[in-house]
């Protein structure tokens, strides 16, 4: 099988340079009624961005696409009734989006890895499931790096008293398992990546055209598949390399365009690690470390960022205001309060600055847009 990732730094190659250029889009229903209506709409505005999306010299290996969109409870439910476990009521079960190698040893071990991690973070692995995928469409390129696709299900524990203290459980047990797995160096550990691990979320996506997305994935197809949110991303990796991990949508954003204060926004982020202290994460904080994963791209940083400090007890508006300041030094007819406000997080956070259309969500409603 090809190297999934990308090369290493090279001629006038350097991999710190990823940026994206790609068409976005959402459908939400204001109300939060669940449909499948919902998920076709969202299929549709992504196939409508196929224009906005790239591919490779072979015309059916895409840049990447994908959707996110709410935990389709009864799809779930019904497609976990026949492998030996019940999922328990919404809300009390987290599901891990996992790309593996197709090597079964060593997707074995990997499992075993995050069953162990889960366990000593005090959850209970429900169970595995393999996700059905077709890769009939798909081109050479895109099949020679393709990952076995599974998904795990994740009890929630009493001791997570509420829906965010299990969502950071969820992150803490999501970046042990990739420091433990991807970052290790192991065997295989090229092809592991968690699309998605939430008790919200859920995130299809992989190296593919907007219109291969449906078709390689049959889940998306299944009337039982709802969600009053749906978040859409068809890829153009600008001057870059494409892969099934750099594929949007990211655990809490979508974004069009180039973070071009990438370097020193990752710099300071790594250089006040040492000082963070937080009474939600208590002893799990040097758990997730790197905050900033140096494998990603400039979109890829922008939400590792954006992840934190929204777990860390900020709302997700604030923590995007923080990262995308609006210009507010010599903004005449700006409110104190909000002025007051960008003045105070300017000591905190540098502007993730750069040409930008970033949508973001929690699984909850369309959080923010930018």
């Amino acid at each position: 099988m090809t190297h999934p990732g990308l090369p290493p730094k090279q001629g006038l190659y350097d991999p710190r340079f990823e940026h994206d250029a790609c068409g976005v889009g959402f459908v939400v229903n204001i109300k939060g009624e669940k449909s499948h209506e919902i998920v076709e709409q969202a299929l549709t505005v992504l196939q409508n961005l196929d224009h906005r999306g790239a591919c490779g010299c072979e015309e059916n290996t895409g840049d990447g696409a994908g959707i996110l969109m709410q935990i389709p409870h009864a799809f779930l439910k019904d497609a976990c009734a026949g492998l030996g476990f019940q999922l328990p009521d919404p809300g009390e079960y987290g599901v891990g989006m996992i790309f593996l190698p197709d090597h079964r040893q060593q997707r074995r071990q990997f499992e075993k890895t995050i069953e162990k991690i889960i366990a000593e973070e005090g959850q209970k692995c429900l169970g595995w499931r393999k996700v059905p995928t077709d890769n009939m469409y798909l081109g050479d390129t895109a099949k020679d790096c393709e990952p076995f696709v599974r998904q795990v299900f994740i009890g929630r524990s009493d001791a997570s008293t509420d829906d965010l203290a299990f969502e950071r459980k969820l992150y803490v047990i999501r970046r042990r398992a990739e420091n433990a797995i991807r970052y290790a160096g192991l065997p295989g550990g090229d092809f592991f990546y968690i699309p998605s691990m939430s008790g919200r979320t859920l995130i299809y996506k992989g190296m593919l055209t907007p219109r291969q997305v449906v078709t390689f994935y049959p889940d998306l197809s299944d009337p039982l598949v709802e969600t009053a949110i749906a978040v859409v991303h068809s890829r153009f990796s600008t001057n870059t390399f494409p892969s099934w991990g750099r594929a949007h949508p990211y655990r809490y954003l979508i974004h069009n365009g180039e973070i071009n204060t990438l370097r020193g926004n990752e710099n300071w982020m790594h250089a006040r690690q040492g000082m963070l202290a937080s009474e939600l994460f208590g002893e799990d904080l040097r758990k997730v470390f790197p905050i900033i994963q140096e494998d990603g791209s400039d979109s890829a940083k922008f939400d590792n960022c954006l992840e934190f400090l929204a777990l860390s007890g900020r709302s997700l508006p604030h923590a995007v205001m923080m990262m995308i300041p609006e210009p507010w030094e010599n903004h005449e007819s700006m409110e104190e309060k909000k002025r007051a406000f960008y003045e105070y997080h300017s000591t905190l956070m540098e502007p993730w600055d750069g040409p930008a259309s970033i949508a973001c969500d929690q699984g909850r409603s369309g959080d923010y847009g930018v």
